[in-house]
């Protein structure tokens, strides 16, 4: 994939973004849902959409078709007053949209137990149907499957694991447990698990790819320092955007486990560092366009300003 130059202003930076790698358009509505809705509180009118993805080239045409998409995919619900549409989130997207959130804003996990977590669904225990979707649902949280029946994963949340197999339907019907290395018996070590379940590499390629193609933009950011409301918005939707693409097929393994250096370390200081740069006047745009369909909507709420370790 071509990396945009840099361009001499961030506006240039951002043309020349669009213009090599234009975004997806329903996927893009998807991060300024989790980024810039969600915490204003989960609603819009699609006139504010339309007003904040037209600047990033995406049609009025585009914007209702993608909407229309993720109402169907169960991730928003609509309702409408006279000639206008309102969506909002679906209640039952917001547990997998605040683990998404969770992935995306916090840094890489630096401490490790040494312990493992196993989900076990023996041959007969669940059917085929129930088994596909419990797998897809733990491959989405970063589990490998080791064998059949058999999902791994060294440093899982509890809560998001509890929440995966009840949602799923698979309470009751798999087992749970964590195992630790048995000293002096001769195993292989259980690190070796990574090499078996996990291939990093294109994960690793792509992190050191969003690094290529932001370090540009860090040092013009630096350099700005009358950047406009506009321009930061579209700077922090595409920054977000690109390493949610990267950073959601990372299976977000303990840096103890993982090859050194590992890219995605740096990957998270740089998306870091430009989202301080630019949330405050970004969010003066979000406000504004949303507060022009809607003039009660609310400030950020607090983990807004928890993001990246704490907004300042």
């Amino acid at each position: 994939m071509t990396i945009p130059t840099s361009g001499t202003t961030s506006g240039e930076w951002v043309a020349g973004y669009l213009a090599t790698d234009p975004p997806r358009h329903k996927s893009l509505v998807m991060t300024l849902c989790g980024d810039a809705i969600a915490p204003h509180g989960g609603a819009f009118w699609l006139g504010s959409m339309i007003e904040l993805l037209g600047p990033l080239g995406v049609s009025d045409r585009l914007v209702r078709t993608s909407v229309f998409r993720l109402v169907q995919d169960g991730w928003l619900v609509a309702s409408r007053e006279g000639r206008r549409s309102r969506y909002a989130l679906e209640p039952a997207s917001l547990p997998r949209l605040a683990r998404a959130n969770r992935r995306i804003y916090s840094p890489p996990r630096l401490d490790w137990d040494g312990r493992w977590t196993f989900v076990l669904a023996p041959s007969g225990s669940i059917d085929g149907e129930l088994r596909a979707q419990l797998r897809k649902e733990l491959e989405w949280e970063g589990f490998a499957m080791l064998a059949t029946g058999v999902m791994a994963h060294p440093a899982p949340a509890p809560d998001t694991l509890r929440d995966i197999v009840a949602r799923s339907g698979a309470a009751g019907r798999v087992y749970a447990c964590t195992a630790a290395e048995l000293p002096g018996v001769g195993a292989r070590p259980l690190p070796d698990l990574v090499g078996d379940g996990w291939d990093l590499s294109a994960v690793a390629a792509a992190y050191r790819q969003f690094i290529a193609r932001f370090t540009p933009l860090l040092a013009l950011l630096e350099a700005d320092t009358l950047l406009a409301p506009q321009d930061a918005f579209a700077i922090r939707s595409l920054l977000i955007h690109a390493y949610r693409r990267v950073q959601l097929h990372d299976p977000m393994l303990p840096v103890a486990l993982l090859p050194q250096p590992w890219p995605g370390t740096d990957a998270y200081a740089l998306a870091r560092r430009i989202y301080l740069l630019t949330w405050a006047r970004a969010e003066e745009h979000v406000l504004a366009m949303l507060r022009r369909e809607d003039d009660t909507t609310a400030p950020a709420d607090g983990d807004f300003y928890r993001r990246f370790g704490g907004l300042a």
